[in-house]
């Protein structure tokens, strides 16, 4: 069927946004209209005429609204093929009469349930059941029926009707496409509801919602977009652009890199991020010392990074800034003297978001498949061992919960070694834990004398120790958990230097 005349049109919505203007509309174009519950009522108080569903059943909705539109003569009139005599004699027969356009969105499940306090019964009440069955139905039927459940579609619906008087068949399987997809994502979200504290389920849906398409993935010649999450939009997802282009993929993923460090620290705290590794981080009494520190760690490499802060942007931080070509910066919020500073560079993406530190699992697509894992959780840092007969300083204990913290965000094998709350080396993503060692120490310098070093893994030999203290390290924390753990702690214990044990790795891939 090329395209389709609409004289009969099914209107149910949960969304009421636009939907008198469309029925008005529709009615102005001699389309005569079902409703049903609320949708019907806003209509008649609008002074659109309406036919209500139960006038076309002949049977009232029963169980609080919970039975409205399952219907033969509702899902009958939907359902006939129209390309099948048979199906349209049956219509006949039985006094049914076609319906040609479903207008219907669905029960605002995903929003209820976005509250971690919502009641079950609640969540179960805005599991739609009628709605479903209608979208799916006219869906499936598309070669003979019209369905829509976007309000950004209205308008182009209307105005095929008004110049065409019809829908055209392209038209119709866009628009049963959309709706597959509405459906599917409105399920999703209900399984995803009820496997809350299930750990993993045996199958896992996977929804999301377009943001944006971005202008290239990784590389330019890789398409890409970027999607939410079902429910309630959080963390990147939910960040405002206040100024700047668009963002790329890369800028995606360093500056959410770079967001979940700050998040971690204790505020003030700036991160400096280049390919999802930090080449800078600090934390100090003012916004603005934290960022000249972070900086100082790497400058050279911090040019074209990302910077996260973890407080609100002052216009002293925001000056710095702007000295040196940055991607994007994100803060929980600007001043006004910040922005003044920061907006002077078109081309600086900046980003508000609210600090809360992500709990989804983590997912990352292999060959065929799917890998989902817990996010890696921030260590109490309350139950560290000291396995050395030399004890930390309380300023060096405070260095190594800091270093610490800043190496589970760096590629492995990663090292870091920090001085002050400030990392002055990072050493990411070598294939031998030595040879990451060095690199850490070969970017600190001079500045590696007095730090301490974090290494997000355990150190198979002493080979790796002993290159942070030649380098100037005076403290080391690492998970411990090697065969020759004994070999390393009496290395530590040779060179006279703590070294604290905390039982937990954080390799990141």
């Amino acid at each position: 069927m090329p395209e389709l005349k609409v004289k009969r049109a099914l209107l149910s919505v949960s969304d009421k946004e636009g939907i008198v203007e469309f029925a008005q509309g529709l009615v102005e174009l001699g389309v005569a209209l079902i409703s049903s519950g609320g949708t019907a009522s806003v209509l008649a108080e609008a002074g659109v005429p309406v036919t209500k569903v139960p006038d076309v059943t002949g049977a009232p909705e029963i169980l609080g609204g919970r039975v409205k539109t399952l219907h033969p003569k509702i899902h009958g009139g939907i359902l006939a093929d129209r390309r099948k005599d048979e199906h349209m004699a049956q219509l006949t027969e039985q006094g049914i009469e076609a319906i040609d356009l479903v207008v219907c969105n669905l029960y605002p499940f995903e929003r209820t349930v976005e509250h971690p306090s919502v009641k079950e019964d609640d969540a179960l009440e805005q599991i739609d059941i009628g709605g479903p069955a209608m979208v799916r139905a006219a869906a499936k039927n598309h070669p003979s029926v019209a369905v829509v459940v976007n309000p950004a579609r209205y308008a182009t619906v209307l105005e095929e009707l008004s110049s065409t008087g019809a829908v055209s068949d392209a038209t119709r399987r866009s628009l049963a496409h959309e709706a597959f997809r509405h459906t599917a994502s409105y399920d999703a979200a209900i399984a995803g509801y009820f496997s809350r504290g299930e750990g993993f389920p045996s199958i896992v849906v996977l929804s999301g919602e377009k943001v944006a398409d971005l202008r290239y993935g990784e590389n330019p010649h890789q398409q890409a977009a970027f999607y939410k999450s079902a429910g309630a939009p959080s963390g990147l997802a939910a960040a405002e652009q206040l100024h700047g282009k668009e963002l790329s993929y890369n800028n995606l993923l360093d500056t959410d890199a770079a967001w979940r460090l700050v998040l971690e620290l204790e505020s003030p705290a700036a991160a400096i991020i280049k390919h999802s590794n930090p080449c800078g981080v600090a934390q100090a009494g003012s916004l603005e010392d934290a960022y000249a520190r972070a900086l100082d760690c790497d400058r050279t490499s911090a040019f074209g990074g990302i910077v996260a802060l973890n407080a609100e942007c002052d216009a002293a931080t925001a000056v710095q800034i702007a000295e040196i070509f940055t991607e994007v910066v994100i803060a929980p919020g600007f001043t006004e003297g910040a922005l003044a500073a920061l907006t002077g560079k078109k081309n600086l993406r900046i980003l508000t978001a609210k600090p809360s530190y992500p709990r989804d699992p983590e997912v990352r697509r292999v060959t065929g498949g799917y890998l989902i894992q817990d996010p890696d959780s921030i260590d109490p840092l309350d139950d560290l061992k000291v396995v050395t007969t030399a004890q930390p300083t309380e300023e060096q204990m405070a260095d190594l919960r800091f270093a610490w913290t800043v190496c589970k965000h760096v590629k492995s094998n990663a090292i870091v070694l920090a001085k002050g709350l400030t990392a002055v080396g990072v050493g990411a993503g070598q294939m031998s834990r030595v040879e990451s060692t060095k690199l850490a120490a070969m970017r600190a310098g001079d500045r590696a004398i007095g730090t301490v070093c974090a290494s997000d893994a355990f150190f198979p030999f002493r080979d790796g120790l002993d290159a942070a203290v030649e380098a100037g390290a005076v403290a080391v924390i690492q998970p411990g958990g090697s065969v020759r753990d004994d070999e390393v702690v009496a290395a530590a214990d040779e060179h006279r230097i703590p070294m604290l044990f905390t039982g937990r790795r954080h390799f990141r891939h």
